[in-house]
């Protein structure tokens, strides 16, 4: 893995982030805050960027490449669009990392350090939380909702996959 300083200042990857639909609820400066507890991180394939039962404060969003999620050695799923992100659970609950991530190929992740929203103080931290807790509860609930038909789809079906009456 390499990585870059905190990203301070840095423009150019505001410009992008403002492309992708999980920050358009961010304003300039929500995401300069963001940049500020924020790092580049590469990985190359197979490399580990989150090992399940660790904790740590690192919450990723994919800026290129696929991340393959594992849990229990059994794989979860791919992500691979731009945006996606990984490791939120730990901003809500601070709990050990409940599945692995994985480098599929090549792959480029904003790294933000969660603890660093414990350094804001007055309205800044209130509205940056907010606005996580937002855009992480948007995420939450859709995956939800695709496990909850994941789940009525399987009840619907008997031991060797065929639909019951």
């Amino acid at each position: 893995m390499k990585e870059t300083d905190y990203l301070l200042g840095n423009e150019k990857i505001i410009d992008d982030l403002k492309k992708m639909p999980i920050f358009r609820p961010f304003t300039q400066s929500d995401l300069q805050t963001l940049l500020n507890m924020s790092k580049l991180r590469t990985y190359k394939s197979g490399e580990t960027i989150i090992q399940e039962g660790n904790i740590d404060s690192w919450v990723y969003f994919l800026i290129y490449g696929k991340v393959k999620i594992v849990k229990k050695n059994k794989e979860v799923t791919i992500l691979k669009r731009k945006g996606d992100i990984f490791g939120e659970m730990r901003f809500i609950d601070s709990s050990p990392r409940s599945a692995s991530a994985y480098a599929d190929g090549d792959v480029a992740c904003i790294a933000v350090d969660t603890e660093y929203v414990e350094k804001l103080t007055g309205n800044d931290k209130v509205a940056f939380g907010y606005i996580m807790y937002r855009v992480f509860s948007e995420i939450l609930a859709n995956r939800l909702r695709s496990l909850t038909r994941e789940l009525i789809t399987l009840k619907g079906k008997d031991a060797s996959g065929k639909w019951m009456n």
